[in-house]
């Protein structure tokens, strides 16, 4: 993944997999990496804007596949961990609503998308209609209200990533006597 903020759209028979269900707060995030060689990592590297990182953005949807970024995390270097799945706590909890959708931006590149997978299987990316083959061009929200369209469906394809959502408890229902 390169140069973008995406979420997972579609997961098997599962589709918005990303979206928030209730309101609460979203506490850590993960994400599941490769292991590039050392000729593929420097090759990403000088291609793709420097060393691997990345970030949560918590998107609030609009319509026409626009969302605007309402939340982010800090980003991370990711290098270390490759090979593995890490968890990055937040230095600060974002809260969220019902609805929004948790995605990942990637200002550089990141080893984290599984490929190969069957057709019901795909992501989206914060790239407008006409652009979806370019993956060189910076597209990430990284601005705060920053508004971007989510055209391009990546079909056969999944973002490693997940996201630690603490709801707000509702208060019990007292039953009827």
């Amino acid at each position: 993944m390169s140069r973008t903020t995406g979420y997972q759209a579609k997961i098997g028979t599962q589709r918005n997999v990303m979206v928030i269900p209730q309101d609460g707060s979203i506490v850590a995030w993960s994400i599941g990496l490769g292991k590039p060689g050392k000729k593929q990592t420097a090759f990403f590297n000088d291609k793709l804007g420097g060393e691997a990182q990345a970030q949560l953005t918590i998107l609030n949807p609009r319509s026409k596949l626009r969302s605007r970024a309402v939340g982010q995390g800090d980003p991370q270097k990711l290098a270390p961990y490759f090979g593995t799945t890490v968890q990055f706590p937040l230095a600060k909890s974002i809260p969220v609503k019902k609805g929004w959708v948790i995605a990942l931006t990637v200002p550089t590149w990141a080893p984290a998308l599984a490929v190969g997978l069957g057709a019901d299987t795909s992501w989206r990316a914060s790239r407008g209609k006409g652009t979806c083959e370019d993956t060189s061009t910076n597209t990430v929200q990284t601005q705060p209200n920053q508004l971007a369209q989510y055209y391009c469906l990546y079909k056969t394809a999944r973002l490693a990533y997940s996201a630690t959502l603490v709801t707000k408890p509702a208060p019990a229902v007292a039953p009827k006597t």
